[in-house]
């Protein structure tokens, strides 16, 4: 079926997005398949004739017509960022998506209750700040850890009772803990869950598997490895395996095990929304993204040069890829350089997952080191390739499907021009 998993190999925003969309709208694809993260995705899409999107929960393909989403039991659905989100589809031409969309009944529920949380969590934390997005996916992974059997998810919102308990019981908790929070009473939420059972379809598992059967299906991974839960530089990380571990789960239960083809996204420039580890910033970068800027909760947009070093460490976190989208190339000038080593490490060793503690230790040594920049490459596909042992199978050049080029787009196209 030709399947393709689709995972940023650095700190998310390297335009995953584009190149999903580009899969589907090269050749039928039946569905978009989100398989990590939550309403905390940001994946910027811009069509030829003007019309932008940012995809959150909703697939990138579902500009194209026919395109589904399926959001599978690893993503944190947020009902009311989903309507909103659906709203603003519906603005630029995209009245459907929800009749398009199917989500997994053991879904994990981000509720207004979370977000309050995490919000108060972070501004407790000072100058400490982790960079959350300020939206509960991570409460809510917190809370599901903590009380699997209590937590509110998907298919409570077919059984108001259950939900209205759930979420009284989640309120009180995280009230008792952290004080009042900001957020509506039980009773004026449920409403809204209530009318998302009625208008989106929600499944079990043995849906995705006949998905997977009837047409070729793109799995999209939200934020980057650089930022995943047990490999990632911590504490400055997501709670959400950005590998493409949750894709090769779902597809080893549908039969089809090692079936999908591993591209891993770059951009030429490396790129941090927020703190944590950077360690090729440079200020003087003449760079900014319109899509990315400064926000309350994450803090500004940060410009590095192309480290090698950071993502050699996530091709192998992530278990290798088949090829790489090389994204951002248009903006590859001679003051973008490569860093392939640090002055005083050596290569960044995978550990165990969950040792969290060691992986604190590897952020407090990358936030000491300095890079040892290279010169510009002449060709950067040619010098990607090398740096990482993999071969660059897509190059884009700006942001809309037909500025992208290379092998992937022809294996693809079967004829269809990119629209």
């Amino acid at each position: 079926m030709n399947h393709v998993t689709v995972v940023d190999l650095g700190y998310g925003d390297a335009g995953k997005g584009t190149v999903v969309d580009l899969l589907c709208a090269t050749r039928q694809v039946h569905t978009v398949v989100r398989f990590n993260g939550g309403a905390q995705a940001a994946h910027n899409i811009v069509l030829r004739d003007g019309r932008h999107h940012t995809f959150a929960q909703f697939g990138a393909g579902t500009f194209r017509p026919g395109v589904r989403t399926h959001l599978a039991r690893h993503v944190v659905v947020d009902p009311l960022a989903l309507a909103a989100e659906a709203d603003h589809l519906a603005s630029v031409g995209v009245p459907d998506a929800l009749d398009r969309l199917t989500v997994d009944g053991e879904a994990l529920l981000a509720t207004p209750y979370h977000r309050a949380a995490n919000r108060a969590r972070e501004i407790a934390r000072g100058a400490d700040r982790h960079g959350s997005c300020g939206l509960g996916v991570g409460e809510a992974v917190a809370y599901g850890l903590a009380h699997p059997d209590e937590a509110p998810r998907v298919a409570d919102c077919h059984r108001p009772a259950v939900l209205r308990r759930r979420l009284t019981a989640l309120r009180d908790r995280l009230t008792a803990e952290l004080g009042p929070l900001d957020a509506p009473p039980v009773d004026d939420c449920l409403p809204a869950y209530a009318a998302f059972a009625r208008r989106v379809a929600i499944v079990d598992r043995t849906w995705l598997a006949s998905a997977l059967r009837a047409g070729t299906c793109v799995f999209e991974g939200a934020q980057g490895v650089l930022l995943d839960e047990w490999h990632g530089f911590h504490p400055y990380t997501t709670w959400s395996t950005t590998t493409f571990a949750n894709a090769e789960t779902l597809l080893a239960e549908a039969g089809m095990a090692g079936t999908a083809q591993r591209l891993g996204v770059l951009r030429t420039t490396t790129t941090r929304h927020g703190p944590g580890p950077l360690v090729t910033e440079d200020a003087a970068l003449p760079f900014t993204d319109r899509h990315n800027g400064t926000n309350p909760w994450q803090g500004r947009f940060r410009f590095g040069h192309f480290d090698a070093v950071a993502h050699r460490y996530a091709l192998e976190v992530a278990g290798g890829v088949d090829g790489l989208a090389l994204t951002h190339v248009d903006l590859a000038g001679p003051e973008l350089r490569i860093c392939r080593r640090y002055e005083d490490m050596g290569r960044l060793v995978p550990g165990p997952a969950g040792d969290l503690d060691r992986q604190a230790a590897l952020t407090q040594r990358l936030l000491r080191t300095r890079p040892v920049l290279g010169e510009a490459p002449a060709d950067w596909p040619a010098a990607v390739s090398e740096a990482l042992g993999a071969p660059v199978v897509l190059t884009s050049h700006g942001p809309t499907a037909r500025e992208k080029e290379g092998p992937l787009v022809n294996a693809f196209c079967r004829g269809r021009a990119p629209a």
